[in-house]
This record gives structure tokens, sequence and C-alpha cells, in this order.
């Protein structure tokens, strides 16, 4: 499927400034050859998808394939009803890296092809009103310049059909969720989200993120969502680019 995966429609200018500013890969981060495409053949080999078995709560990849939930959605309560994932993270957090760091923006539109031909389906199975993509605080978007999620939820909404609605809005300056422990990550979150007034009603929600680990950010946005009016559980979904493994 990856050595598929090439921009369509190039345009003679598009073509010039493919020579001029050559897209990069998203695995080397070299030029991808050859032009016009989204990742270089070779490299889209070193990519691990998610397979089954996997659980049927978050979606992480579970070694034993007996088991229909991973340990930690047997231990806790998650405020989404269903989650999914694209990647295994080990293969792809160099490049997830350089995506939310490094300013390698043009890896969206290779993200997003990705969840649009992988998990473009069974999205669309569950109704969504909108994709609301998890916010960043305005202090990191004033120095990062986007924000990461947005882009990957615009890259897969264009390509499904599905509006993006900035409908949550990250009040507080949060730490890094990947120095904390699991419960410094719910602490860390509690009321760093704010829902925006909507005209819009939206009854079934998928919130996208980059990275699922514990899932302590996607269960804030649900719960402000669910508590401000929107749709309950049943109706909050999410997909995540990448997600570690479970037990």
């Amino acid at each position: 499927m990856l050595l598929r995966i090439r921009r369509g429609g190039e345009k003679g200018a598009e073509k010039l400034l493919d020579l001029v500013f050559p897209r990069r890969c998203p695995v080397c981060d070299d030029a991808v050859r050859p032009s016009g495409a989204l990742i270089c053949p070779e490299c889209a080999k070193k990519i691990r998808f998610v397979r089954e078995p996997y659980c049927m709560k978050c979606g992480k990849p579970l070694e034993q394939a007996q088991k229909e939930y991973c340990h930690d959605c047997t231990e806790r309560k998650h405020y989404y009803g269903k989650g999914l994932a694209l990647f295994e993270y080990n293969s792809v957090a160099a490049s997830i890296y350089r995506f939310k760091y490094r300013g390698r923006r043009e890896y969206a539109e290779f993200y997003g092809q990705c969840l649009a031909e992988c998990l473009g389906d069974r999205i669309r199975e569950w109704g969504p009103d909108a994709l609301v993509p998890v916010p960043i605080h305005r202090s990191k978007m004033y120095s990062r310049g986007y924000n990461q999620a947005e882009l990957i939820a615009n890259a897969l909404g264009k390509r499904i059909h599905i509006p993006v609605r900035n409908v949550v809005e990250r009040c507080r300056n949060t730490l890094p969720q990947k120095e904390l422990d699991e419960r410094e990550r719910q602490n860390n979150l509690k009321k760093a989200f704010k829902f925006r007034q909507n005209d819009v009603k939206l009854n079934t929600i998928v919130i996208i993120d980059d990275i699922y680990t514990t899932g302590s950010t996607i269960d804030a946005v649900a719960l402000e969502l669910r508590e401000a009016g929107g749709a309950g559980d049943a109706g909050i979904y999410y997909v995540a680019l990448a997600i570690g493994k479970g037990l």
C-alpha cells in the first residue's frame, strides 16, 4: 500500500517547487525518491502497522491473542468509547519527533494518506460529525507555529470528507506527559482543556492525536467534551497516529 502513495494532481508549478524544495521522506528525512511520492519505497518497508491482536478498547497491540483488552483498559475507566491507532510507535518515533519539533509539517500528508487508506472505512462506520484535534497551549503554538494533531486531522479529514472542528482549547500549559508517571499524568491534565462554544451540534466525535500512551490526554479531552454537554462516551472515539504495545 505504501509503495503506491503519491501526491495526486501535481501541476507544473508544484513539480517545479518539488525540484527546488524536494519533499522529505518521513522515515529517512532525505529527499523523497521517486519525485512525487510521499515516502521512499525502501523506507516504507521499515514502518510497522498495528495488527491484530489488539485491545478492543484502546487499540494497543497485544502479545496474547486470547485477550480482548490490554491490562490498562481492564484496570481503569476511559471516557471514550473506542480507539484506533495506525503505527507501532517504535517504528515511527524519530519521524514523529521531527514532525513535532523540527518543522517537518510536510509529513502530515503522508500520515493523513495512510490513516485514510488504512482506517478511513472504520472511522466512517462510527458516523462522526467531526474530527477534533487535541489542542496545544498558545505558548507552544507561538514557538512551534502549528499544532501537529491539527495537521494530521486536516490531512485525514479532507481525504475522508469529515470536517475538522477546533472545539476544545488548552487553557493550561502542562508539563510534557512523557516525563511523568501515570498518576502525575492525570493530575497534570486536570482542568487543562476547555470546551469552546460551538453552534454546530456534534453527537459523535473522533479525537485526533499523534501518540497514544496511557490515554490520559484523550481521556481529559473526552471528559471535557462530555461535561460540556457534548457527546457521551459512547459517541466519543479517538484515532492516533502511533501507539505503544499493551500487555
